[in-house]
């Protein structure tokens, strides 16, 4: 009877066995991809990039979204499978479509995680592991104030000028980094000839406490020590972040803690705020940027701190219609520049049209300098700088001041082009004459003085012959020479020069 019930026994759990793998197999764990995945890169500064996967598998198809940094994507095709899927994933920027491809496929508890930023670069590999639900996911959107005037903190009344870290730096800036650069302003002429603030950009974010308050992360350990220190040597220091849950980096935004943060920047005695639009466009439009920018106006007020407001939402909407309204000091009108010939004059020579809406307080931004990164001739740098000069620009430069050479402090500290750039009336020059590659632009000074550029994009040197009156100048001005330091005799009626490749000759006429 025992030997019967053993037996009974045995192959009822070979039953139960078999019913446990039967149902194993039809839910096909090993296949399975359904839940929230998540990768963590390190960064070097004990913070972290995430990337999350919350993913839905049904059969051979993947359904859901991935956040990575700034970016909140939709999955709007997968392919492939069992083991291997590729997911197509999608977002709105702006009035544009953003894409994404992902590569996914399960091994054992981890998610082998492949993608490219362009479809010629070699392929990124991470793996994710399973985070809990609702991790990473997008917080609630907040609502809108309604739209109103900001009150004008009357400050910028001439462009910012200064230095920021990202065009050299990127996320290697940190506390020694800009001290030194404080140190190198200071003492080689730049402070002397205008430039004041020592501007951080993004990655000095990291986190949190329990009360909300933004910290620091380890690359600067005390942020009101620093300020102190810049402000020492007689200058101001600036910062960064977005009104959205993350940076571009992915780094901490200020979506939620605008108000806090402005006492927390107030507190800790910064000057200068970049503002960046990146992480905002998941949860809001580009048509409701005023209001989104608007809450931060208000909070800079109510810190009761004199800090320059830098909007930084790259010309979307029509920013130079609204910027002042919310408080702006600056707007961004472009993309991000880079050390090119190319993408500098592209920015620089398209400015023309947005003239009437600089002045005192309320600036265009072209982007940063790149004046002394090294990928532009000395000619072409001064041909940035005259160009910026003349648009009114702020003249943010964004090299390594402690290592560069004394041709390319000496374009940075042109007391006299900085003259034009820092005119009191405010008004930016405009295109009054093109031929060809060539271009001519004026800028009306204070004392009714005139800033005149000649300006030859094409490579190989041109000559400009033009009638005064062609260009609206009339009587006989004293004429001279911002970049030779030279007065120029009277030519009579009509001007004739030769302007190098890539170069630029600026006049001062008048005062």
């Amino acid at each position: 009877m025992k030997t019967q019930l053993r037996l009974s026994i045995f192959a009822a759990g070979f039953v139960v066995l078999g019913l446990i793998a039967a149902l194993v197999s039809a839910q096909g764990p090993n296949q399975d991809m359904t839940g929230n995945w998540v990768v963590r890169t390190p960064n070097n500064d004990e913070t972290f990039r995430t990337t999350y996967l919350n993913l839905k598998q049904e059969g051979s198809r993947i359904t859901g979204t991935i956040r990575v940094t700034q970016f909140f994507y939709h999955i709007a095709e997968s392919t492939g499978g069992p083991e291997t899927f590729t997911l197509n994933a999608s977002m709105m920027d702006g009035h544009s479509e953003r894409k994404v491809q992902y590569e996914v496929k399960l091994s054992g508890n981890e998610l082998r995680v492949s993608t490219r930023r362009r479809p010629t670069d070699p392929p990124t590999q991470m793996v994710a592991v399973r985070a809990p639900a609702g991790e990473g996911a997008l917080p609630p959107r907040n609502p809108l104030p309604a739209l109103r005037k900001v009150r004008d903190n009357g400050l910028a009344r001439t462009p910012p000028m200064g230095w920021n870290s990202w065009n050299k730096f990127a996320s290697r800036v940190n506390d020694e980094v800009v001290r030194s650069i404080a140190d190198a302003m200071a003492t080689n002429g730049m402070k002397q000839a205008g430039y004041v603030y020592i501007n951080i950009d993004d990655t000095w974010e990291g986190g949190r406490d329990a009360q909300g308050n933004i910290l620091t992360n380890k690359k600067f350990p005390d942020m009101k020590a620093l300020a102190s220190y810049v402000h020492s040597k007689g200058l101001k220091l600036g910062i960064y972040s977005s009104p959205g849950p993350n940076t571009c980096a992915g780094y901490e935004g200020s979506y939620g803690h605008e108000e806090q943060d402005a006492r927390t920047y107030a507190a800790w005695g910064i000057d200068y705020l970049k503002y960046d639009w990146c992480g905002a466009r998941t949860l809001y439009t580009d048509e409701e940027m005023q209001a989104v920018y608007q809450i931060m106006g208000d909070a800079l007020l109510k810190a009761k701190r004199p800090i320059v407001y830098s909007l930084c939402q790259y010309g979307r909407n029509d920013v130079w219609k609204w910027g002042p309204e919310v408080g702006g000091n600056l707007w961004r009108t472009t993309g991000d520049i880079r050390d090119a010939w190319d993408s500098m004059t592209r920015i620089g020579f398209s400015q023309n049209e947005l003239a009437p809406y600089a002045r005192p307080g309320h600036w265009n931004d072209p982007d940063m300098l790149e004046i002394g990164n090294g990928a532009m001739s000395e000619t072409e740098y001064k041909l940035h700088m005259s160009l910026w000069s003349i648009l009114a620009a702020p003249l943010l430069a964004g090299n390594d001041l402690r290592s560069m050479s004394p041709e390319i402090l000496a374009i940075l500290t042109n007391r006299e082009v900085i003259a034009v750039n820092q005119d009191k009336l405010g008004k930016q020059g405009k295109q009054v004459w093109k031929s060809g590659d060539q271009e001519i632009w004026v800028r009306e000074l204070a004392g009714g003085a005139h800033a005149i550029a000649f300006f030859n994009r094409a490579a190989e040197p041109a000559k400009i012959t033009i009638k005064w009156t062609e260009i609206g100048m009339d009587g006989q001005p004293k004429l001279r020479d911002l970049w030779t330091h030279q007065d120029v005799a009277w030519p009579g009626p009509e001007y004739s020069a030769t302007i190098p490749g890539h170069g630029v000759i600026m006049l001062r006429a008048g005062g």
